[in-house]
């Protein structure tokens, strides 16, 4: 690969996504825009660039959506759902008891593991049958991700990383080489493919969003944008969770940390916008 093809790329990512393009190395790079290439019909990574260069959205989107990261896992830092369904869930469900709703948002959710992980911890309270609405929204830049979280389809490894035996029976189907979310669960949440660098404007009145392990990809400016975008549509008590390695500190003003619960921040009233603190 041409370093100006690297450096093309690494530009169009950041102006795109905001997101750095941290692993420049050639077969690094080559490997993940391989199906891209194979989609589109070019040669090598020269060619595609130089096709990039007019502008071709989809191409774009293609390339940009092959050069994130998309890993994850069922119940991925246990500890942080242990929090979440032990101290957080039952705070919320006090402070909501005269509205009785719930909205949460996985708003990198990959393949779907982290919101199916969410919903199968609300399933067990059976929120439904009390009279709870909840609403579980996950998202994702990438079209195929979301495609296959709404499918729901892993393979025995993917699920084994993360679900004991006794969540598999309660929430899983074999089939063949392949595990399927049970129904139940699928129709609990709302799949959209949306950019963080977007407005937010579909959004409001959120009490939980997990946001874990994509801000560590963004440069400063793009997570401190972010960041604040989400203090705007979240409830002044809601719950911010990030992954272990990201910190709001230095970029927004909006959120404190919460003592002894690594990853979770509050939003500070008096800093966020009317809108959001009305």
């Amino acid at each position: 690969m041409r370093t100006e093809d690297v450096a093309y790329l690494a530009q169009m990512l950041r102006r795109r996504c905001g997101i750095l393009l941290t692993q420049s190395k050639p077969k690094f790079i080559e490997g993940r825009l391989a199906p891209v290439m194979r989609r589109f019909g070019f040669k090598d990574v020269s060619a595609l660039v130089a096709e990039l260069r007019h502008g071709r959205d989809a191409l774009g989107r293609a390339v940009s959506e092959a050069l994130t990261t998309n890993e994850s896992s069922f119940f991925r830092d246990p500890d942080v759902f242990a929090a979440f369904r032990d101290s957080v869930l039952p705070a919320l469900l006090t402070r909501r008891q005269s509205v009785k709703r719930l909205r949460i948002w996985s708003a990198a959710c990959a393949a779907g593991q982290e919101v199916y992980s969410i919903a199968m911890i609300l399933d067990d309270l059976k929120l439904s049958s009390r009279g709870w609405s909840v609403d579980l929204i996950a998202s994702d830049l990438s079209a195929d991700m979301i495609a296959r979280a709404e499918q729901g389809v892993y393979s025995h490894f993917e699920v084994q990383r993360g679900i004991p035996p006794d969540r598999f029976v309660a929430h899983f189907l074999e089939e063949g080489a392949h595990c399927r979310v049970s129904e139940r669960l699928r129709r609990m949440v709302t799949f959209r493919t949306f950019n963080l660098l977007d407005s937010f404007g579909w959004l409001e009145d959120v009490d939980i969003v997990f946001c874990r392990n994509v801000l560590m990809y963004f440069e400063p400016r793009a997570k401190a944008a972010v960041l604040d975008k989400l203090a705007e549509v979240m409830l002044p008590d809601g719950y911010l969770v990030l992954g272990r390695v990201e910190t709001t500190k230095g970029l927004s003003d909006c959120f404190r940390p919460l003592p002894d619960m690594p990853g979770f921040y509050a939003p500070i009233a008096a800093a966020l916008p009317r809108a959001a603190a009305g």
